[in-house]
């Protein structure tokens, strides 16, 4: 998504610059409006760069590394600790520049405390790097700021960042095994393609008899591997690189991001793993006492998919006319029945904040399972694969093979 540079206003008056990144210039002023700042200017500019590097030469940049989610999470429960303890957050903060493990996370606490002797607030403070910190934390640190429960939302971060991040893990440790053998796989057929079949074409040549239909098939296969390769690895490359340039526009992004939950196995997963993330979002933002419209489009900042998060801004705005959250959440077209009827008992009660935290833990039980059941249910995808792989080079090789073999022994 494209970066814009901005001015704003704070709820002191004060002048805030900095840069974020949005689909266009209204998400830009959706996310300062969330963290209590009115846009003066917004104006679209090159990639962001880090505040914290400002002062720092490029080799001390690249061998200061980048900043983890690690980092923050850390930073998150660090702060939540030294603030409970009723220690000064400039000391804290002090505290932490010095122990901080990551020097490129060092300088950003640096910054924060140079914009604190400034007179910033912490929120703006951290709006200076929004490479580090997420629209949604921002928000949240503001709402924090604004309730006078700065050491209940930095936990809660904590705890959303910690889920966040165990989620991705077990993705990527679920889909481990099916990607080496889906690149095993891929090299195989490479090697076959350029190595084992032009072997054969000599053989089956010298009989001059004629082939079946599936050899000549791997042999026409095989020869444009080996002769045009090079176009194959430009068309590979700009096909891939095309991809990229069209999932960056919103267009691109949104088309793409709804085709994603319609991908066999991990569509679902993708799907349940979302709505997990927005319900447990939900939840932090209206325990720390955002009002439901403002918490909706904070929270659709933390979806990480554009299609769910239009189907989030969707449900605000029919709050926004009077709605109920059941009714816009049924229109929205994403929750389970089950899920709908706890919303709906949620929003009778008063307690949707318990019930978004439950329907948040539901959804993670779900993905749980589907992730431990992940490999189990491509198994059978991946090895049904292997044999029509097996069955096109048994019959286009050694069928043809067998069948010169008689022919020869006739003559």
């Amino acid at each position: 998504m494209p970066f814009f540079a901005y001015k704003a206003r704070d709820a002191n008056g004060e002048l805030l610059q900095g840069i974020l990144e949005g689909a266009d210039s209204g998400a830009v002023a959706d996310q300062l409006f969330a963290t209590g700042a009115t846009p003066v200017e917004i104006a679209q500019t090159a990639r962001a760069v880090k505040a914290a590097g400002d002062g720092a030469s490029l080799w001390q940049r690249l061998a200061a590394g980048r900043v983890t989610s690690m980092d923050v999470q850390l930073f998150s429960r660090q702060l939540y600790t030294l603030l409970k303890a009723g220690v000064p957050i400039m000391r804290g903060l002090a505290g932490l520049q010095e122990s901080a493990v990551s020097k490129a996370f060092g300088r950003v606490i640096k910054d924060l405390r140079e914009s604190l002797d400034a007179g910033r607030e912490l929120s703006a403070a951290m709006r200076r790097h929004p490479d580090v910190f997420s629209p949604f934390y921002l928000s949240m640190v503001r709402v924090g700021e604004m309730t006078g429960r700065l050491e209940e939302v930095f936990l809660r971060l904590f705890d959303h960042l910690e889920f966040d991040r165990d989620m991705r893990e077990r993705v990527k440790t679920a889909l481990r095994y099916p990607s080496f053998v889906l690149i095993a796989m891929v090299v195989a057929m490479a090697i076959v393609n350029v190595f084992v079949i032009p072997a054969f074409v000599g053989v089956f040549a010298s009989f001059h008899a004629e082939l079946p239909l599936m050899t000549r098939a791997l042999i026409a296969t095989s020869n444009f591997t080996v002769h045009y390769w090079p176009l194959m690895l430009a068309l590979l490359a700009a096909a891939f690189f095309g991809m990229r340039a069209y999932v960056a526009t919103a267009g691109g992004r949104y088309r793409w991001d709804k085709a994603k939950l319609r991908i066999p196995v991990a569509g679902k997963i993708i799907l349940k793993g979302t709505m997990a993330r927005f319900a447990r979002s939900f939840a932090l933002a209206s325990k720390s006492g955002v009002p439901i419209v403002q918490g909706l489009g904070v929270v659709a900042q933390t979806v990480d998919n554009a299609y769910l998060s239009a189907r989030v801004e969707q449900m605000r705005d029919g709050v926004e006319r009077g709605e109920s959250i059941l009714r816009t959440a049924a229109a929205a077209g994403v929750f389970t029945p089950v899920v709908l009827q706890m919303i709906a008992v949620g929003e009778e009660t008063g307690s949707l904040d318990d019930l978004m935290d439950e329907i948040a833990q539901m959804y993670e039980r779900e993905v749980s399972y589907e992730l431990k059941t992940l490999s189990a249910q491509i198994e059978p995808i991946l090895i049904v694969f292997l044999g029509a792989l097996v069955l096109v080079l048994a019959l286009g090789i050694f069928l043809p093979i067998w069948d010169l073999g008689k022919a020869a022994l006739h003559k």
